[in-house]
């Protein structure tokens, strides 16, 4: 017993040092282009989870919430009404496309979202960005792949991170991104008839 009670110390301070070696190596600080993306579930829950690290922070930020804008969820009663001076949030879609069934009325949503967006990220002091769920008004073509990685690569400032979410990620966003995450999907209870449902869902 004494024997592998030692043998895990020595271990653990076996890569306790070579944690520490690699970890003096990591000096440079940036603000981060993130991406979440995949078929799985936690995409936004995800973004959302940096809003309240950066609120605990004392950093400022901003929500901009894309396509399913129609629908009041969790994270939005909470940020509006708790958070309102530490996070703005927008909305700028009307719902999912299938429910506007409106193209030009997406594109247009879509569109203001962007300009909104942009005014966030080059506010001096605005710390980090959510822009829920762009990916999704990317694949519709209701954005330029093209002009959203352009701006954040070169109009960006140097210090704001800004997490962009949603399935189908286009490639040059995943390029250009500095930390991607793609969600699995390994189960899910709608499969199985099980409706979305608050605080799991939204």
């Amino acid at each position: 017993m004494q024997d592998d009670a030692a043998r895990h110390s020595e271990k653990m301070r076996k890569i306790k040092a070579a944690r520490d070696k690699m970890m003096a190596t990591k000096t440079e600080e940036k603000g981060l282009i993130i991406v979440h993306t995949g078929p799985g579930k936690g995409k936004s829950s995800s973004g959302f989870g940096m809003i309240l690290r950066c609120i605990a922070h004392g950093m400022p930020c901003a929500v901009v919430q894309f396509i399913k804008g129609g629908r009041d969820t969790g994270e939005r009663a909470l940020l509006r009404t708790r958070f309102a001076d530490e996070c703005r949030f927008f909305v700028s879609g009307e719902g999912f496309t299938w429910e506007t069934q409106d193209r030009d009325r997406d594109i247009a949503a879509a569109q203001n979202g962007w300009r909104i967006a942009r005014e966030q990220i080059l506010d001096p002091s605005i710390s980090y960005v959510l822009l829920d769920e762009i990916n999704i008004a990317l694949r519709y073509g209701y954005l330029d792949a093209d002009e959203i990685v352009e701006f954040l690569l070169n109009q960006k400032p140097a210090m704001t991170h800004v997490c962009l979410t949603g399935r189908n990620a286009p490639a040059e966003l995943i390029e250009a991104a500095d930390l991607v995450t793609e969600m699995a999907l390994v189960k899910h209870p709608f499969r199985a008839g099980i409706k979305a449902q608050p605080g799991v869902e939204f």
